[in-house]
């Protein structure tokens, strides 16, 4: 079975993530970010570096979702390809950070993956406002995400919500992120744990 956490930046995807596979035993594959080679110039020149970064993205999370079908194990991954296609990718070029011609490059090679790849079996929408957002982006203190903008945080949570809202491709499970302190309170995991099982057992 393949689980997924989506998220914006900041949302708190990589911790829920270490939590659930720690308490269901799967196996967890998280995002490329601190080997990632475009990731800190991005944030420098958001234009100069978009299209390069979004390419390394696509061909990261294909491999990733191709490893965790062929493993036949339970796995939990830490964002999804859907999410740079449909929220990271449209984002950028609609704010003029990404050429047309770039644009439509990566969405045309994103249609021949998407093609020969299963969605998750179950995703886990992790929806937070831009407050919480920053706060949590604070705490963790990844130098290259100084520069991340409000703005920029904004649109991605416009564009989250109307990718949820459309979702056809299996079974979504939203979580209300603001609400919830999954390192620090046992009660809160269980909560959500609850509903991940409930979710889970409708599967089958």
């Amino acid at each position: 079975m393949h689980i997924a956490i989506a998220g914006n930046i900041g949302s708190g995807k990589t911790t829920l993530t270490r939590l659930l596979s720690k308490h269901y035993g799967w196996e967890a594959h998280y995002e490329d970010v601190d080997d990632n080679p475009y990731l800190n110039d991005f944030y420098e020149d958001m234009q100069r570096w978009s299209f390069n970064l979004q390419i390394y993205f696509l061909n990261s999370r294909f491999n990733q979702t191709l490893d965790i079908r062929k493993s036949g194990k339970t796995v939990i991954q830490d964002r999804t390809i859907y999410e740079d296609a449909y929220i990271f990718a449209p984002n950028l070029h609609a704010m003029g950070l990404m050429s047309t011609r770039d644009f439509e490059n990566y969405f045309t090679l994103f249609n021949l993956i998407s093609g020969l790849i299963k969605p998750p079996d179950l995703i886990l929408y992790l929806r937070a406002t831009v407050p919480t957002l920053v706060s949590q982006i604070q705490n963790r203190g990844r130098k290259y995400e100084d520069n991340i903008r409000l703005d920029y945080l904004k649109r991605l949570n416009e564009r989250y919500e109307a990718w949820a809202e459309a979702y056809n491709m299996g079974n979504m499970l939203i979580v209300e992120a603001d609400h919830y302190d999954f390192p620090n309170n046992a009660d809160h995991l269980s909560e959500v744990i609850d509903k991940i099982d409930a979710e889970i057992h409708g599967l089958f």
